[in-house]
């Protein structure tokens, strides 16, 4: 009797042990490098209706150029495309073929995806040229698609300055659009403008006050609101019940500290957060994790990776643990 009643505990701990265990696809550390230049950086996800599938849009670096001059690597890009069934396990599937080319050079950074009333957007940060310092105009671009493969030129639009980058765009309450992007002469502050449907906007001002950043992403969750930005001493957040005043999240910065795991050694840059329908969110972010231990090498300094780790939220606030296994079990 003894042995069964021992039997039966032991039982009932194995299993709670198992319930413990999240849902979803274990994803790997890292969760996706690119093949073809290893500049994996500023992801961004849509659900691509036709295949069923995540695609993951990225700026993808040109890392493995190591005999150009100053910062020409970051120019010349193109965007990359990768796919998965669930977020975790990610295949390299090509770039986006984007009809804007009006210079003999160009760059393409950040991408921001919506998929509206059949159609996707793409707002994307233009750069006209390959340069080898950052002192040169910046445009933000619209895009559409049917595919989310063949880009068809819309506008560009006219905001605060020729300075602007890393849009991302989320719907008001009342239908209408707000895009949150950085004005980079304004100390790499986070602007605002808005837009009726997704065609024509019209420049707001400062949504962001306290400190510099770029990279906003702004989404729902918990019946709030919030703004996380790359603050280059991991990712600051923000909530807000109206989209218009942001309180800064206290007790530190996300992904601030070193992580233990593959390629995760240092701070998480330019992210993306996903809230699945099934409630739970997941940052992806990317990192350099050659830039500590390089040892001359200026690929290792120039490569990065893109990682991912599961949102949780407590007592009010956001927060992660990229030490932590991540499984991912991402819902359209």
């Amino acid at each position: 009797m003894k042995k069964f009643i021992y039997f039966l505990i032991l039982l009932g701990s194995t299993s709670y042990a198992f319930s413990q265990t999240p849902s979803g696809v274990l994803a790997p550390k890292p969760v996706f490098r690119d093949p073809v230049y290893d500049g994996a950086a500023d992801p961004t996800l849509i659900w691509n209706r036709a295949t069923k599938k995540w695609n993951m849009f990225y700026t993808n670096r040109r890392a493995t150029d190591t005999t150009t001059s100053g910062v020409s690597w970051v120019h010349g890009t193109e965007i990359g495309i990768a796919e998965s069934k669930e977020g975790a396990k990610w295949t390299y599937t090509g770039i986006a073929k984007i009809d804007y080319k009006p210079d003999s050079g160009y760059t393409y950074w950040a991408p921001e995806i919506i998929d509206f009333k059949g159609v996707y957007h793409m707002y994307l940060t233009y750069v006209p040229g390959v340069f080898k310092d950052w002192h040169h105009p910046r445009y933000i671009i619209h895009l559409t698609s049917e595919n989310l493969q063949n880009w068809k030129y819309q506008s560009t639009l006219s905001l605060v300055n020729d300075h602007v980058i890393d849009p991302c765009v989320i719907q008001l309450p009342n239908g209408k659009w707000r895009m949150f992007y950085n004005n980079e002469t304004d100390h790499k502050s986070i602007y605002f403008a808005d837009s009726p449907d997704l065609n024509q906007w019209t420049d707001g001002s400062k949504a962001i006050y306290d400190q510099p950043g770029e990279g906003p992403k702004a989404f729902r969750w918990h019946n709030k609101y919030w703004l996380i930005t790359d603050v280059w001493e991991g990712l600051g957040v923000y909530s807000s019940d109206d989209l218009k005043t942001w309180v800064r999240q206290t007790g530190g910065n996300l992904l601030s500290d070193e992580g233990k795991g593959t390629d995760d050694g240092v701070k998480g840059g330019h992210c993306d957060v996903r809230v699945s329908s099934n409630g739970r969110a997941y940052l992806y972010y990317f990192v350099h994790p050659g830039i500590k231990n390089a040892h001359g090498s200026r690929f290792q300094k120039q490569r990065t990776s893109i990682q991912v780790v599961e949102l949780k939220y407590i007592d009010g606030k956001i927060t992660c643990d990229r030490d932590s296994p991540t499984y991912v079990d991402l819902k359209p």
